[in-house]
């Protein structure tokens, strides 16, 4: 089993940058993406952005060139820096994560969610 930790969520101005985290932990022996999805109210849960083990990156076009994924693999550990945020942007962010466990079977894990509101 996997677990997902999220912090960095909260509260901030038009314009502003905030930096969310999530931590894998447990029987993992290897990850092959890890990823951010948002899902505002009354919406559906989309892609915001993704990494693989190769370190290749994708954006949904509406966040390309303002948040930037990367990840820490030693920490197993992904990371969303957004900037210029927009209350568009408002939304219950998601960590997802899909690996293999050192047991052999694959995992694809999710975070509780942490909360980003773009107001003033």
């Amino acid at each position: 089993q996997v677990q997902l930790v999220e912090t960095g969520g909260g509260l901030v101005q038009p314009g502003g940058s905030l930096r969310l985290s999530c931590a894998a932990s447990g029987r993992i022996y290897s990850i092959s993406r890890m990823a951010w999805y948002r899902q505002a109210p009354g919406k559906q849960r989309d892609l915001v952005a993704a990494i693989t083990n190769g370190a290749t990156t994708n954006y949904a076009d509406s966040v390309k060139g303002r948040f930037t994924i990367s990840r820490d693999s030693a920490k197993n550990s992904v990371y969303l820096q957004m900037s210029s945020l927009k209350p568009e942007d408002t939304a219950v962010y998601y960590c997802n994560v899909i690996g293999l466990v050192d047991y052999g079977p694959s995992f694809n894990s999710w975070g509780q969610g942490t909360q980003v509101t773009v107001s003033s």
